[in-house]
């Protein structure tokens, strides 16, 4: 079975609260297995528009990344980000 990825492009407007929304994600991403191999970090705009914030994270299914995103502990953090951020979020399976 491939892995998964959820990969989020973000421009923080309110870092106050994105740093609260940081918090609970951290811990969800944590109690469900994933796995953080981009967050935050240097950026270059290759093609197209580029967000400041860029986060890929590594689950070990479609499955297990839909358990997180859709976790009461993943949503509660995701409350906090409301209004703090203008972001994409997308899951995308990985090659075998």
């Amino acid at each position: 079975m491939p892995k998964a990825y959820v990969i989020a492009r973000v421009t923080v407007t309110n870092p106050e609260a994105y740093a609260e929304y940081a918090k609970g994600a951290t811990e969800a991403i944590r109690k469900y297995n994933g796995r953080p191999l981009a967050r935050g970090g240097a950026y270059e705009a290759l093609e197209g528009e580029a967000r400041p914030r860029n986060v890929v994270i590594e689950f070990e299914s479609m499955d297990a990344a839909r358990t997180y995103y859709n976790s009461p502990e993943y949503q509660a953090a995701k409350a906090k980000r409301d209004g703090a951020c203008i972001a994409e979020f997308v899951l995308v399976e990985g090659a075998e």
